[in-house]
């Protein structure tokens, strides 16, 4: 391939990318900044719901383990 030809393709490519970005539609300063705001929460949300089941089943783990060895000795 000569060096005239990919010159260009690389051209053609940075010109297409240049067009398709004038068609996006991109979202507004405060829209991001919610839109930020929910996923944070969100992942604290689920974050502590994870956590509070974690220890919810360590606890019963740790009861039946507990019985089963006054049970057993």
């Amino acid at each position: 391939m000569s060096a005239i030809t990919s010159e260009k393709k690389k051209s053609s490519y940075f010109r297409e990318v240049q067009s398709e970005l004038k068609k996006v539609s991109w979202t507004s300063k405060e829209e991001l900044i919610f839109c930020t705001k929910a996923v944070i929460i969100a992942t604290f949300v689920f974050g502590l719901t994870i956590y509070v089941a974690d220890l919810a089943i360590r606890g019963v783990l740790q009861t039946a383990a507990s019985l089963v060895q006054r049970i057993f000795g």
